[in-house]
């Protein structure tokens, strides 16, 4: 039996377990698809994103999160687009907060690019939020810019600042991308390690339609790794979090390094996550199209049945895993959305 979405009565968990095997306790919820960037192999300069009212309201977002605790999902993470670009999205967050409290979540975090931290890193951390991850690709003012198009960095590093100030622990995410950043990768290394911060490296994801040809930005984490080893021992440790990076130690500095390997290596077998867009759209896998509308079933009745038989649906037949392909014979994106529709 499925518990009130307020929370206040006892639950029963029916864990989610895929086709494969696989329980699903990890769930990524798109916010809005909107962002104050427009990074070049994320996103065309001249976006057309949702309607406002296609959007679900914070107080669905919060049932919708709310179910799927109730499931089984034992860390929620908030993403966009850029999560808190979303009007009264603190309120969101406080909301889910009481999930911690209760003990029926092990963790809220959020995925940020980090321009709007300095306004939010304290109620972040009031709130329970206790790490978040910042995407940043390089410490070069004017090749943020560029590779941005809005972006400052002077911005992101105050925000980073406030962060760590108001005590979140903050993990780097770097977009490997040939001919731009990766010589000074080594340097971003260190200088996150001297901070204290984690950082995982990613190719960069054939979603959606952009203004270049990602073909010439596409590094392989493969080439990557054996350029840092002129420079570092790394050595592979079992440390895991709940995504699908695989992580190294880095000898010369004491920090962690992941790699996210979606097109050399897929982190497939071993996915326990599921995300929804700011449509309520569930997708069980992210290279893939096959979705669940819960909008529908979210809004046909006050009760949460007919939601919880539409994700059960879903996640039976959530695929073993993804078909990302980057090469000049397939000039076409894998998937035709965004990343930000997605949630990063």
């Amino acid at each position: 039996m499925i518990g009130t979405a307020s929370g206040s009565e006892p639950m029963t968990q029916s864990n989610m377990i895929d086709p494969f095997g696989r329980a699903i306790d990890y769930l990524r919820v798109s916010v809005t698809d909107r962002c104050d960037f427009r990074c070049v192999y994320c996103m065309a300069e001249d976006m057309t994103f949702l309607p406002k009212r296609d959007l679900l309201s914070l107080e669905e977002l919060d049932r919708l999160c709310t179910v799927f605790i109730e499931k089984g999902v034992r860390r929620l993470r908030l993403t966009g687009g850029e999560p808190l670009v979303r009007k009264n999205i603190m309120h969101l967050v406080r909301q889910l907060s009481r999930h911690l409290k209760s003990g029926a979540l092990d963790e809220l975090t959020l995925t940020s690019n980090g321009s709007q931290l300095e306004r939010f890193a304290t109620e972040l951390a009031d709130c329970g939020v206790r790490r978040i991850n910042v995407s940043i690709d390089t410490l070069d003012a004017d090749k943020f810019h560029a590779i941005t198009r809005w972006g400052k960095l002077d911005k992101v590093m105050r925000g980073i600042e406030a962060a760590e100030a108001a005590g979140l622990k903050i993990k780097l995410n770097t977009v490997a991308l040939k001919g731009f950043n990766e010589d000074e990768i080594p340097e971003m290394l260190r200088w996150a390690h001297g901070r204290g911060m984690d950082m995982t490296v990613i190719e960069t994801m054939p979603m959606g339609e952009i203004d270049g040809d990602r073909t010439d930005q596409y590094l392989p984490l493969s080439l990557l790794r054996a350029q840092l080893e002129k420079q570092f021992t790394l050595t592979d440790i079992p440390f895991k979090t709940s995504g699908p990076a695989r992580y190294v130690e880095v000898a010369e500095t004491g920090g962690k390094l992941g790699f996210i390997t979606p097109m050399t290596h897929n982190f497939c077998e071993s996915c326990n996550r599921v995300r929804i867009t700011c449509t309520g759209m569930l997708y069980m896998c992210l290279g893939q199209d096959d979705s669940a509308d819960l909008r529908d079933a979210l809004r046909a009745s006050e009760g949460n049945d007919l939601l919880a038989e539409t994700i059960d649906r879903a996640i039976a037949r959530k695929p073993k895993g993804h078909d990302f392909i980057i090469d000049r014979r397939t000039n076409r994106p894998s998937v035709s959305r965004h990343m930000s529709v997605t949630g990063g």
